[in-house]
């Protein structure tokens, strides 16, 4: 499925999420052509308030620039902060605590 998905569907932009065990692995990028597209990694939960070890979430898009460059990656949370009806645990603070990590380390792995 992902060959397809990521070869052959005439999409851009993937946005996946990699918060959890249950992800699975990058193997899968490795369909990703060469070129336009990007995929976003979700590797930032948004179920959870703690923030995720920084040096943590740099290994893991390290880890997937063994299958897909690093210039056709993005870093995002995996879902919205209220990707259920009834919302998910988080405080705003820990919300905007969560952005602001994403784009420090955007910044310090793809530059500003």
């Amino acid at each position: 499925m992902a060959e397809v998905l990521l070869r052959d569907v005439n999409y851009d932009g993937y946005f996946l999420e990699y918060d959890s065990e249950r992800a699975g692995g990058f193997e899968p990028l490795r369909f990703l052509p060469k070129g336009n597209k990007i995929v976003v990694l979700g590797l930032v939960t948004s179920k959870q308030g703690r923030l995720e070890p920084r040096d943590d979430i740099k290994k893991r898009i390290e880890e997937a620039t063994k299958y897909v460059a690093l210039d056709q990656l993005c870093l995002s949370p995996q879902c919205g902060f209220a990707s259920t009806e009834e919302g998910n645990l988080l405080a705003e603070d820990e919300q905007w605590a969560k952005l602001r990590m994403i784009v420090e380390l955007a910044e310090e792995v793809w530059g500003k």
